[in-house]
């Protein structure tokens, strides 16, 4: 496995992580912490992608951060 590898496995991991945590209960999906977690997810899986030149992850991975910091102000506001 590659550094490369780890670095994307560690993202979608955070991102997996999130996504269980929200679907048994454990954090909200609103929360600032599901957020967060998928923004941390999200940058790293997107920096695997940029590494290996992958547009179309990055493009995917780019666009989860945007929707999940935009999930996390409103999150912020309320």
């Amino acid at each position: 496995m590659t550094l490369n590898d780890l670095i994307g496995t560690l993202g979608v991991g955070l991102i997996l992580l999130a996504y269980f945590l929200n679907m048994f209960s454990l954090i909200k999906k609103d929360g600032t912490l599901y957020f967060s977690i998928n923004i941390l997810g999200a940058g790293i899986a997107c920096l695997s992608a940029v590494l290996i030149h992958f547009m179309p992850f990055i493009i995917l991975e780019a666009a989860w951060v945007i929707v999940s910091v935009v999930g996390i102000i409103k999150s912020i506001k309320a």
